[in-house]
């Protein structure tokens, strides 16, 4: 027969199994899914690792880092590496085997190797840029025509940022006096959650792509750590694909970041943003004021020279103009008096033939309304007496309807009092007191009718109804009749 164990000893014999062939620390590779710190400063991950070629997780582990270990190892790891210990990081961990009874396999980790992850992270960037340009996406927001003058910007940034308010105020209070229309679509700006808050602003922006020239991306500085959401193939080939010119100004002081790279056009800060679309504005009104200087100086060649012209031929046609004129005001005058003398004539033709018009309307309207008073009366007249006879028609009619209904009430009721009549003598023939009465009784136990002896049990108390009145009984014997 097998061996038997409790549970609780075979996870003896299997820490001691594990404490025996893990002896000392070992380096393990692995990635980040999960990563929690709790009060105490403990901070509690959850290690997996994944197909080589795809993303089905393989194997995963509990791990621990103490919070005297975790406050080294954080600091020295982020500032190593410029980028934040969360989850989605591939790290090399220094770790010492455990396994607990009651708690189970668990990591401890006691120290990391920055390098490691470094060289991820590049080769992950690496990767990412090769992809973006292998889909031939690269360049295509770059490809975009940024209007001569933006002025109305969509602006992807956190409403409490210090470099956003910079940016506001620097648009707003240009000393040109410029006017800027600015609508903010709200979004993290650092952490796990950046990549899904900024695509989500875009996505509502694209709902407005008449309306905006450009779309500024800003981000008031931060550190290297902070930034690393930047570095995300999904939010940069999203901007590839975006109808908008995109320009950056996400603090990056040395190193651009992915997005930095498919973006339109890419500056340092917020504030260098600012500057970039006032600049844009104030060459375009040189570029205007240029045009207008061409422009006045040929409108006024032009109308020197038009001017010389006209003295020129002023000279050569006074006399002929006089001339002309003298003649015209003649011919002009003589058809004013014969034009005045027709106009005259023809107003007096109309207000004769306006009158005659007049009095044989007023003639016209008078018969007309006198035959429709005629026609009226006789109508009236006829409407009056067929009136009168329908009335007497229907009264008879509705007389003789009522004295037939009358008739099939009255046999109506005569049935249904006939009918209660039945009921209540039936009714009367199974009252239970009638019932009584006749000599029959009613016996119960236990509030309910008795109906069959077995149900009783010696001793039992039994209640008999008669007509007048109750008898209580104790069963001292009972027969049953087979």
């Amino acid at each position: 027969m097998n061996e038997r164990l409790k549970l609780s000893e075979l996870n003896g014999l299997v820490k001691k199994t594990v404490g025996e062939a893990f002896t000392a620390p070992i380096w393990v590779i692995a990635e980040i899914s999960e990563l929690k710190t709790n009060r105490s400063g403990h901070c509690y991950l959850n290690l997996i690792e994944k197909e080589e070629n795809g993303d089905a997780i393989v194997a995963q582990a509990r791990a621990t880092i103490w919070s005297y270990t975790f406050r080294m190892l954080q600091p020295y790891f982020e500032s190593t590496t410029g980028q934040q210990l969360t989850e989605g990081l591939k790290v090399l961990l220094s770790v010492s085997v455990e396994f607990h009874e009651l708690y189970g396999f668990s990591l401890n980790i006691r120290d990391i190797d920055p390098t490691y992850t470094l060289g991820d992270m590049a080769r992950r960037r690496r990767e990412i840029i090769a992809r973006l340009q292998a889909d031939g996406v690269a360049e295509m927001n770059k490809e975009l025509e940024l209007p001569l003058v933006p002025q109305k910007i969509a602006i992807i940034s956190s409403p409490t940022a210090a470099g956003y308010q910079d940016f506001i105020d620097q648009l707003i209070n240009n000393p040109a006096g410029y006017k800027f229309h600015l609508k903010l679509f709200p979004a993290i700006m650092q952490g796990n959650q950046a990549e899904s808050s900024i695509i989500s602003a875009l996505e509502q922006i694209y709902l407005y792509e008449d309306f905006f020239d450009a779309v500024v991306i800003i981000r008031g500085g931060g550190s290297q750590a902070d930034l690393g959401c930047f570095d995300n193939y999904n939010l940069a080939y999203y901007i590839t694909q975006f109808p908008l010119p995109v320009i950056t100004g996400i603090g990056h002081e040395k190193d651009d970041s992915i997005v930095d790279m498919v973006a339109h056009t890419r500056l340092k800060t917020p504030t260098a943003v600012a500057e970039f679309l006032i600049s844009g504005v104030a060459q375009f009104e040189l570029h205007l004021n240029d045009l207008r200087n061409q422009f006045t100086d040929v409108i006024e060649e032009w109308l020197a020279e038009a001017k010389r012209n006209i003295e020129q031929f002023t000279r050569v046609i006074a006399p002929l103009t006089r001339e002309k004129l003298s003649k015209g005001y003649s011919l002009l005058n003589q058809t004013v008096w014969k034009f005045d003398k027709t106009v005259k004539k023809f107003i007096k033709n109309r207000d004769y033939q306006l009158d005659r018009k007049e009095e044989i309307i007023r003639h016209d309207f008078k018969n007309f309304t006198q035959l429709q008073l005629r026609i009226l009366e006789k109508k009236t007249r006829f409407l009056s007496v067929t009136l009168r006879r329908k009335t007497i028609a229907n009264h008879d009619q509705l007389t003789r309807k009522m004295q037939k209904s009358e008739g099939l009430i009255r046999k109506i009721i005569s049935e249904n009092r006939h009918h209660l009549e039945l009921a209540y003598q039936k009714a009367m023939l199974i009252d239970p007191n009638k019932i009584l009465q006749r000599g029959y009784s009613i016996t119960t136990y236990n509030g309910k009718a008795l109906k069959n002896v077995d149900t009783l049990i010696p001793n039992a108390i039994i209640e008999t109804r008669l007509y007048n009145g109750q008898i209580i009984s104790e069963v001292k014997e009972i027969k049953t009749e087979n």
